[in-house]
């Protein structure tokens, strides 16, 4: 079990496990968000941040489509494949926290209040190193760490 994880239990309306809790995922992980329009639409998104239990933040600019959706429409998944066998999709409710992120104006802070972890890990195979990318431009770097440091802060002081 990852670390951070509970027990699992059957979720008979999927017919897979899931979680109590989230489990703890590496810092550069990538999930994929999942909006509705009401047909799906997922996109990658950066270091997401578990911020408690059930609670999820992330960053996301503000003209993405993606935004919109789920401002129409909060109910949202979040497909995470992370190191150490993660594989787990958050499936809850987003909300919008911050309309501009501190040295990120063009940035939102999102909270996503999951109510359901479907745990995708499976006995055949393990999620070693889970989606990885390489940065190619070192100031945008910066800023994404920027970013993720302020949700990791805010994570804290809400706990």
């Amino acid at each position: 079990m990852a670390a951070g994880a509970s027990s699992t239990q059957q979720d008979h309306s999927t017919d897979h496990p899931v979680l109590d809790v989230l489990p703890e995922w590496p810092r550069k992980t990538i999930a994929v968000l999942v909006t509705t329009d009401p047909t799906p639409h997922a996109i990658p998104v950066s270091w997401p941040v578990r911020a408690s239990d059930r609670t999820i933040l992330l960053s996301l600019k503000y003209d993405r489509g993606s935004l919109a959706r789920l401002r129409q429409r909060p109910p949202v998944a979040l497909l995470i494949l992370g190191g150490g066998n993660v594989a787990l999709c958050a499936r809850g409710t987003a909300q919008v926290i911050a309309e501009e992120m501190p040295d990120a104006r063009d940035y939102v802070a999102v909270r996503i209040d999951v109510d359901v972890i479907d745990d995708h890990r499976q006995s055949a195979f393990a999620v070693v190193d889970g989606i990885q990318r390489t940065v190619l431009d070192a100031t945008e770097l910066h800023a994404l760490q920027g970013r993720v440091e302020t949700l990791q802060d805010w994570a804290h002081q809400s706990r």
